[in-house]
């Protein structure tokens, strides 16, 4: 799915979290101004930032054609 969207994380945006996060499962701090987003969308123009790991910040109101979010459900409900 790499390339298709921009996804939005429920993380708050620190940029240097991951150096003092947990080594697993990390959340991010508890609160913050902007959102993480991930990976990127077909009309950047860096290669690099269609990696699935690329991480960058948003306002959480704002809007953009190639922004989406994925729905997941985890492993540990049972189903």
């Amino acid at each position: 799915m790499a390339g298709n969207v921009w996804e939005w994380c429920s993380d708050w945006f620190f940029d240097p979290y991951y150096a003092v996060s947990p080594a697993d499962n990390p959340q991010g701090p508890e609160r913050g101004e902007y959102r993480v987003r991930r990976g990127a969308s077909w009309n950047v123009r860096e290669d690099f930032r269609l990696r699935c790991a690329n991480r960058g910040a948003m306002l959480p109101d704002r809007y953009w054609p190639n922004l989406g979010f994925r729905c997941a459900l985890s492993a540990s409900d049972g189903r």
